[in-house]
């Protein structure tokens, strides 16, 4: 049985399996990673609007967290992605 079964068993839009599934294979024992929005959407084929919402979705029912990160200079970098591979 695959460990992401319980995924296929929630009610969220394919959008939303599509990038956790993305997420997950991306992530590293933490269940951590941090691609960013264009890199996600670009892989997957979808748009970076799509893949935001996916995030949204993903978050709402407690899938994953995110986590601004910074360059040295201050300057905004990717998100970090912590996994969950259930409900919070």
């Amino acid at each position: 049985m695959s460990r992401l079964t319980f995924l296929y068993q929630m009610d969220l839009p394919h959008r939303a399996v599509a990038v956790y599934t993305y997420l997950h294979d991306r992530a590293n024992k933490n269940g951590e990673c941090w691609p960013s929005v264009n890199k996600i959407a670009g892989d997957i084929k979808l748009s970076p609007a799509t893949v935001r919402r996916a995030i949204k979705d993903l978050k709402k029912v407690g899938l994953i967290e995110t986590k601004q990160r910074y360059r040295e200079h201050g300057g905004k970098s990717s998100l970090l992605y912590k996994m969950f591979n259930r409900q919070k």
